[in-house]
């Protein structure tokens, strides 16, 4: 992209108007239909209403099928609309916002919308940025400004953005002249795109070379300005070029395995409705050919050819109702209320950070219940990511940072006002004592410490309210931390300016001028600062994981053995470690590298891997300093979780970019190990050589039959790495798969997605979860059917891109055990009756045909059909998917066990899915051929006529109502005034609305062979007496099952329910 600075552009860009909404006026309704008709029942049932409008075809009537569904399109269109007139709201107020444009050479109170790209704009403090910008000058020396970056990325520590410092000086100078009204030049920078902590760029004003921009100059919209008072932009990206919303792409769609097997459920129920009405409309022509001379009068001899095809119609239309049409949208109600339940559970919210638990989505609750694999992030999800610096190796000498009084160190007047807290200082004496006696190490210590106090990007924060007193704004904990530490023990890091760090050491005012940064990345797993030093040294400070410095360093170290045993020992105690290293740079050296340097960072191709490049150049010959420990405590309640969740047969994997050592420490500590675990770990990094391992202990299990429950494995990067191929991977899963636990270290991001892909797509009916906290953890959260996101020290990156989010890992026993659990029963219980109910009623009609001689008449009355699942039987299902429980919250999570119940699909599978229709298709017949055998032969009105077609039809119909209602009450187990209401208030709701309906006034303009039918029903004894018997007849058979059930056959839940 080319940007022309203060001039029409010679390209046209978006405007600045964003939109989240998905509809708008002339789109809603195309938009709308394609997404609902996107669902095959809801194709199938729009089919049938225009099979309906077909002359001579429908025995319902021409809308019974089309009313329903326009009344569930239509819920779904109000939802819809309701939800995205707060979209259009939302956006409406953003858009109108108001921001001052250089326009015309003044200075304008533009609408955001308004803005364009080339565009010069000045933010005020407190403000946010109305577009993507690139800083031009601020009110703070050499061009430098204060951003928040929370609304991006939920991270509330300051950054620091700044122009390059010459160009920051031409800017001003020209400002002070002009107020910006003749800069003049021209961007070159990469397209729109999603990177949030990427930018590459060039920038060229007239009379100048072109400097190179990265996101350090870059300031996005959504982003606020902090502590500065203003600072004007030019305008690179605007509306949904920006890269806020270039991020607001929608998350991978997920389904969960209930929806799958219901479609395929579906699909099978559509084949047995065509078979159905195959054989009726075979039945038809037989019957027809049997009785065409005795019944003559019917016209059958004279039936045309194409009349077969009308026929299949017939019964098409007449047995479609087998397919509930309400279903997706007392799903979509349930699911949607469910999730609300997960937001409002008082137990998941986390009152220190004011965070409860979210349901991002609400299409995977039953998901939720039925996990087997847990892919799990270490730092900042089982730990805290509340770092403490504890211990140092610096020069060959390890040191423990212990709490002292602070009385102890009043000799030390540099440290008196370095206290942590109430009274207290960290030091060691030994540290303190070697630093200030000219020990052997002293020079060593010293550029330790300064290398901790200026090699990092922490910004330093004034308190408001204590000017005295510094906050540090670090972008990790981890930063935080060492930066702390460095302050305890005498070497404070006290100002930032865009070219130099200022720090107090032991004391002294010392002022390092920052030639160049080398940010840290996962691929390079460390960081390096170049500095001036106030004598004039030119010097790299580096700290990294050990094996990059390691790498790196120059031979014939002094302190290197000694080092790498503290660091096993650190990593042993559960400690997170980092190497210390440093060089002295030649200054010839330093001025070609710089050139080598410059042209990688102005490279608007590829430019992140030619700056890595040229950093390799420079990082190395480096003198090992020594190392740091920091300790990451465990959250709370972790170990109680993780031993819970063993308990219910869930298997965790640890993805962990840590060390082994401090992996296998961690991993006793939250009791994912035991003692009793042998652990397989595999360190060779030979492609043969893991091959051999793999094959090697395949063979041990197979051989000796080990348990999975004493087995742990361990895999560490390049094994990793290695065993990912195509041709180890299997052999990688069959291993891992045969441990209780498996922890994999030194891992990237992008092997965390793909072990979880790995599984996931390898292993058969497993439902993966992956919880992280971090950005590093979007990859395998979005890659696992279930994704949950910790709201942590490490923003909001990783609980955007989940499916749920919660505050600790702790939580996550609430949200399987019970929220994942309960909702699998009740969405499987609510599937399975939504069928019943209606295979129920609706076969009946396949029985009234094959006494009437498959002439396709319908037995009910075609309005009564239409609603019966919109008002009869529309409730019960609601009530089970919505308060229904097995056992309450406090059994759920004391048993784990009862997990395995909804986590190995007891409830919904196949089998039972057809289980439930041979029992609603047995149910059928009784409630049919009962009333009809009682019926048969009664004369029950007093003028002697017999009963009737809608008379047999009604009472059969009032017989559904009430043993599918009572049916619901049977698969509740648990009952509340909602449930009896839904019961007992839907049977009443039929008999309340015959005695409407059967009114003359309604009945002679809808049905007219309805008038009279409540008055003959309501009048007869044998109605009644089936009212009492038929039910109770056709439901014994599942009363007896359950009985026996409960009494020799006792599940555990069973157990808990009857000590509840």
């Amino acid at each position: 992209r080319v940007i022309i600075i203060n001039k029409p552009q010679v390209r046209q860009y978006c405007n600045n108007k964003i939109s989240t909404a998905k509809y708008n006026f002339l789109t809603f309704l195309p938009k709308f239909l394609l997404e609902q008709f996107s669902r095959y029942s809801n194709v199938f049932f729009l089919f049938i209403a225009l099979l309906q409008q077909i002359d001579g075809v429908s025995p319902t009537g021409r809308y019974t099928t089309a009313v329903p569904l326009l009344l569930v399109l239509s819920c779904s269109a109000i939802k819809e609309i309701i939800e995205d007139y707060k979209r259009h709201a939302a956006d409406g107020l953003v858009n109108n916002r108001r921001v001052k444009v250089l326009r015309d050479n003044t200075l304008q109170s533009l609408l955001w919308i308004e803005v364009q790209v080339g565009d010069i704009v000045k933010v005020v403090n407190g403000h946010f940025f109305p577009a993507d910008l690139i800083l031009l000058s601020s009110s703070e020396p050499m061009g430098m400004c204060y951003v928040e970056t929370s609304n991006l990325d939920g991270e509330t520590n300051l950054k620091i953005r700044q122009m390059f410092n010459s160009l920051s000086l031409f800017i001003d100078c020209i400002s002070k002249i002009s107020g910006h009204c003749y800069l003049q030049g021209r961007v070159e920078c990469e397209g729109p795109n999603n990177r949030l902590y990427d930018f590459v760029g060039n920038i060229a004003l007239t009379g100048k070379k072109p400097v190179p921009l990265s996101a350090d100059q870059v300031l996005l919209r959504g982003a606020q300005l902090r502590n500065t008072q203003w600072v004007f932009g030019l305008v690179a990206y605007t509306g949904h070029d920006s890269k806020l919303m270039q991020n607001s792409t929608a998350a991978p769609i997920k389904r969960s395995n209930v929806d799958h097997t219901t479609n395929i459920q579906i699909l099978f129920l559509f084949g047995l409705l065509m078979a159905l009405a195959l054989c009726s409309t075979i039945g038809f022509y037989v019957w027809a050919g049997e009785h065409e001379h005795a019944h003559w009068y019917l016209g059958y001899e004279e039936l045309p050819p194409q009349n077969y095809g009308l026929t299949f119609l017939t019964f098409i239309i007449l047995y479609n109702n087998l397919i509930p049409i309400s279903l997706t949208v007392t799903l979509e109600v349930v699911k949607f209320i469910q999730a609300i339940f997960i937001n409002l559970d008082i137990d998941m919210y986390y009152a220190p950070s004011d965070t409860p638990a979210m349901a991002r989505t609400s299409n995977l609750n039953e998901e939720l219940g039925q996990v087997k694999y847990i892919f799990s992030d270490k730092t900042g999800t089982l730990t805290r990511n509340v770092m403490e610096f504890r211990k140092v190796t610096i020069g060959g000498i390890s040191y423990r940072l212990s709490v002292r009084p602070f009385f102890v160190l009043q000799n030390n007047d540099h440290l008196k006002n370095n206290s942590c807290g109430e009274g207290q200082s960290f030091s060691d004496p030994a540290l303190l004592d070697n630093l200030r006696e000219h020990h052997p190490t002293a020079s060593v210590i010293r550029e330790f410490l300064t290398l901790l106090s200026v090699c990092h990007t922490v910004v330093p924060e004034r308190d408001t309210q204590n000017p005295d007193k510094i906050i540090y704004q670090a972008a990790s904990p981890d930063e935080g931390a060492l930066v702390k530490g460095a302050k305890k023990l005498g070497f404070s890091f006290n100002v930032r300016t865009p070219t130099s760090v200022i720090i107090n050491a032991m004391g002294k005012e010392e002022v390092y001028e920052i030639l160049n940064v080398l940010e840290f990345n996962s691929t390079r797993k460390r960081m390096s600062v170049i500095v001036r030093t106030p004598e004039g040294k030119i010097k790299l400070y580096c700290k990294g994981a050990d094996t990059v410095v390691f790498e790196r360093m120059r031979e014939n170290q002094l302190y290197l053995e000694t080092t790498v045993k503290h660091l096993e020992e650190f990593a042993k105690e559960g400690l997170r470690t980092l190497c210390i290293a440093m060089s002295e740079l030649d200054p010839e050296e330093y001025s070609e590298w710089s050139k080598i340097y410059y042209q990688a960072s102005t490279s608007l191709e590829n430019r992140a891997d030619k700056v890595d490049e040229a950093a390799e150049l420079i990082e190395r010959n480096l003198f090992l300093l020594g190392a740091t420990a920091i300790e990451d405590k465990l959250q709370e309640g972790v170990p109680e979780s993780i031993a819970a969740l063993a308990d219910a047969d869930i298997k965790i994997w640890v993805l962990t970019g840590d060390k082994q050592e401090t992996a296998i420490n961690i991993g006793y500590a939250c009791r994912l190990l035991t003692g009793e675990m042998k652990l397989l770990m595999c360190n060779d990094e030979t492609l043969d050589g893991i091959r051999e391992w793999l094959n090697e202990h395949l063979r041990m299990i197979g051989r000796n039959g080990i348990k999975c429950e004493r087995m742990c494995c361990f895999f560490v990067d390049q094994v990793l790495l290695q065993a990912l191929t195509d041709e180890l991977k299997l052999n990688f899963l069959d291993l891992a798969l045969c441990c209780k636990a498996v922890i994999c270290c030194r891992v990237s991001p992008l092997q965390k997605s793909q072990v979880v892909r790995l599984v996931k797509h390898h292993v058969k009916d497993s439902i993966t979860l992956a919880i992280g906290d971090g950005a590093n953890d979007v990859g395998m959260i979005q890659a696992a059917h279930v994704g949950v996101g910790i709201s942590g020290q490490e923003g909001l990156q990783a609980a955007s891109a989940s499916d749920y989010a919660i505050a600790q890992f702790r939580y996550l026993n609430k949200l399987l055990f019970v929220h994942g659990a309960w909702s699998y029963q009740r969405l499987a219980k609510l599937i399975l009756y939504s069928f019943y109910k209606n295979v129920c009623l609706y076969v009946i009609e396949l029985w009234f045909a094959m006494e009437n001689g498959f002439s396709g008449q319908i037995l009910f009355d075609k309005w009564c059909i239409g609603i019966y699942n919109v008002i009869f039987t529309s409730v019960p299902p609601l009530a089970i998917g919505l308060f229904d429980r097995t056992v309450s919250s406090e059994s759920m999570l004391k048993y784990p066990k009862l997990y395995k119940t909804s986590q190995n699909a007891e409830i919904y599978n196949t089998k039972v899915f057809w289980l439930w229709i041979m029992t609603s298709v047995y149910h059928s017949l009784l409630l049919f051929y009962l009333p009809f055998g009682m019926l048969k032969h009664e004369v029950p009105y007093s003028n002697g006529l017999v009963v009737g077609q809608w008379h047999l039809g009604n009472v059969v119909y009032t017989l559904v109502v009430i043993t599918v209602c009572l049916k619901a009450g049977m698969e509740l187990d648990a009952w509340n005034w909602v449930c009896h209401l839904s019961i007992w208030g839907s049977i009443a709701s039929w008999f309340i609305f015959l005695l409407i309906y059967c009114l003359p006034g309604m009945a002679f303009i809808i049905a007219p062979d309805m008038i009279g039918q409540d008055t003959q029903l309501y009048s007869s004894g044998v109605f009644w007496m089936s009212v009492f018997i038929v039910p109770v007849i056709t439901l014994m058979a599942d009363y007896l099952y359950r009985l026996i059930k409960r009494t020799f056959f006792k599940t555990l839940t069973e157990e808990i329910q009857e000590v509840e």
